[in-house]
């Protein structure tokens, strides 16, 4: 997804804003960094890649109007010409390519599933994995025989 950064502004909250959560992400929210800028990110774009090599890291400057009207929704004050282009990233989502259905968080395969001893794959664990990786570290060392 895209980021955007508040130009010109000092941040507009003193803490963190998420919207509604849309189907694939958190929405467009605010977070600010360690000096004090206000981001706003990330959208959700769709790439169909099969290797990072094919991934482009810019921000695509023809999502900025898309970013004012989600902002607009919990800040209507946002000012015009405000918004930067910041950075870009790719957060890995989970897809059954049979039936393109998207795989919520939390898969965990043990050697149950592949026969490989002390191996553990977490696959799709997102925003919420760090809130539970005390749960999830118990789950793994019930699953290597370790609790």
């Amino acid at each position: 997804g895209n980021y955007y950064a508040l130009q010109g502004h000092p941040a507009p909250f003193s803490h963190l804003v998420y919207p509604v959560p849309e189907e694939a992400g958190l929405g467009v929210h605010i977070t600010r960094d360690l000096g004090g800028q206000a981001r706003f990110g990330p959208d959700v774009e769709w790439l169909d890649v099969m290797s990072s090599n094919e991934i482009n890291y810019q921000v695509d400057e023809s999502r900025s109007a898309s970013f004012y009207s989600e902002i607009r929704k919990y800040w209507p004050n946002l000012p015009d010409n405000s918004l930067v282009p910041d950075y870009a990233g790719v957060r890995p989502k989970i897809e059954d390519r049979n039936t393109g259905e998207l795989l919520y968080d939390f898969k965990i395969l043990g050697p149950e599933t592949h026969s490989i001893p002390g191996l553990i794959h977490l696959l799709g664990i997102e925003s919420p994995g760090l809130t539970s990786s005390l749960s999830l570290a118990n789950i793994v060392m019930s699953k290597l025989g370790l609790d």
